[in-house]
């Protein structure tokens, strides 16, 4: 069937599995919105291109499946940039569609020129490319959906001429997209070798990353933790692979100064879907002094300056599983790894982060205890959230979602909307937490979660500054300048869109304003301070 390219495009996406579209409308992009109704798309409508980028991040972590944004030309294009390099970061399969210019070689001067779009784009994403034929935009979008199911997914950017658009075409091929098998380590003895050096190894430790999340990896963690009697980090985005019951799990601690004192115990440290970046560890340097082995699907992770001694490009499920079922087979060794031990190292943990960011933990407790064990958690940068990653185990893995990498502001509350959408047929729990600075950056998104009628809790940090670049002036010597804003009251703002809000004084009033919340048919502004009780 002929139709315009941007009608053909919707029915594509439909095709493929896409069932959710983010974005605005505008005159370039028009083309793309002719056939989003037809093709059977829900189109949900953010208030600005940066919030229609975290909410496709926050549904694609939610779903495990691409999040799709549409955009318009040049500085549509810019503002949802900031989501692109954020999904970059934490490896989110993020699609953006957006129109470009005909031409812009010899014209000057015409509405959203950019000198050059495509390269702008290309700064933040795995690829960006100008798809110039209806065949080049329907092999390009086929292979961003195939590379984010068979390679580390990353955002992808596709633009297309609004003259093309606009153009008849034929309709794509049917799909022949596979589910791709997992990336086997070269060679056959692998798993001996692994399985050996385990039972040889008196204090093995594992290090789960987000790369183990999302394909039932926890399903086998703790039996070859159990088996080894192997402790276990996770680093932020692995939390809830290992169950916070497990006796010799250190948590996601890896950050803490005196973590190499822990690994350097180890006589072997095996990494699994973990790149143990900056922002995973706070330092250069793991901190081992022992064989390391790191298992990854991306081989940049497995020769970076970590120096793995057996590198491993093998997909953590298969990982996991084949050393269960011929680890078991074999038998372990002893361990000279304690629970006692493990437990008052994390007690000391617990009670540094508590002093150095007084009244969190308390505040975390009390939402953990309360909060059913399938809520699904997206927060900010903020100092509640540094906290709470530390302190708030997960009972399951992939339900918290945090701007690790790029450490955008703003992310929470928008990638929240995205995951509510996501979860709202199945009535699964979705909360949102941010900080009182951060929240202002996408805070007009409290509208369209008001239009949807979304029961989300956006729990609000409210200290009245920026409190964690203050901490920082002030460690550095620096006279704390430029941390105090002007905050409007909170409430009044949340009424003005059409939300609730709450204001709890103890943390009996928050639990119970956040299930309250939960049970709302729109969402709820929960401003918490430092003055909350017990």
């Amino acid at each position: 069937m002929k139709r315009p390219l941007g009608a053909q495009i919707s029915h594509m996406l439909k095709s493929r599995g896409v069932e959710v579209i983010f974005g605005i409308p505008g005159v370039h992009n028009v083309e793309l919105y002719r056939g989003i109704e037809e093709a059977g798309l829900t189109h949900v409508l953010a208030r600005h291109e940066q919030g229609a980028g975290f909410m496709a991040d926050g549904y694609a972590r939610a779903t495990g499946r691409p999040g799709v944004a549409f955009t318009i030309t040049g500085p549509g294009l810019t503002n949802i940039l900031t989501p692109l390099g954020q999904a970059y970061s934490d490896s989110v399969p993020l699609l953006v569609i957006s129109s470009c210019l005909d031409e812009t070689a010899a014209t000057r001067g015409q509405l959203h020129q950019m000198r050059d779009q495509r390269a702008a784009a290309a700064t933040v994403c795995d690829w960006s490319e100008e798809a110039r034929t209806a065949e080049a935009a329907y092999t390009l979008i086929d292979r961003a959906l195939t590379e984010f199911q068979m390679d580390r997914s990353r955002p992808k950017h596709l633009q297309v001429p609004i003259c093309l658009l606009g153009a008849t075409a034929h309709s794509a091929p049917a799909s022949d997209l596979e589910t791709p098998s997992p990336i086997l380590a070269s060679g056959s003895t692998w798993i001996d070798d692994v399985a050996s050096a385990l039972a040889e190894a008196r204090r093995p430790l594992f290090i789960f990353g987000g790369g183990a999340v999302g394909n039932q990896s926890e399903r086998f963690v703790e039996k070859v933790l159990d088996h080894y009697g192997a402790a276990a980090f996770t680093t932020y985005a692995g939390r809830g692979l290992v169950s916070p019951d497990y006796p010799l799990y250190f948590g996601s601690t890896l950050a803490r100064p005196t973590s190499p004192d822990i690994l350097k115990q180890s006589d072997l440290v095996i990494v699994v879907g973990a790149s143990l970046d900056e922002v995973d560890l706070w330092r250069s340097e793991l901190g081992h002094d022992c064989r390391l082995i790191r298992v990854d699907t991306d081989p940049e992770v497995l020769y970076d300056r970590h120096a793995a001694d057996w590198p491993i490009r093998n997909d953590a499920r298969d990982f996991m599983q084949t050393l269960t079922i011929h680890g078991l087979r074999l038998g372990g060794g002893e361990s000279d790894w304690t629970p006692e031990d493990v437990a008052a190292t994390r007690a000391h943990w617990r009670a540094e982060a508590d002093a150095e960011r007084p009244g969190i933990v308390p505040i975390c407790d009390a939402l953990r205890t309360c909060l059913p064990d399938d809520t699904m958690i997206y927060s900010d940068m903020t100092q509640f959230a540094y906290v709470a990653k530390e302190v708030w185990d997960m009972p399951r893995p992939g339900h918290w979602h945090h701007p690790t990498g790029f450490g955008t502001l703003g992310y929470a509350m928008p990638a929240a909307i995205g995951g509510a959408v996501a979860r709202r047929a199945a009535n699964l729990p979705t909360l949102a937490i941010a900080g009182d600075y951060g929240f202002q950056y996408t805070l007009q998104e409290l509208g369209t979660a008001v239009e949807l009628g979304l029961p989300l809790p956006i729990l609000l940090w409210d200290n009245g500054r920026l409190k964690e670049i203050e901490d920082s002036m002030v460690a550095s010597q620096i006279a704390p300048n430029a941390v105090v804003a002007r905050n409007p009251d909170f409430l009044k703002l949340a009424a003005a869109y059409g939300a609730r809000a709450a204001q709890p004084a103890t943390l009996a009033e928050l639990q119970r304003d956040v299930l309250t919340a939960l049970r709302a048919d729109r969402p709820t502004l929960i401003r918490m301070t430092p003055a909350l009780t017990a």
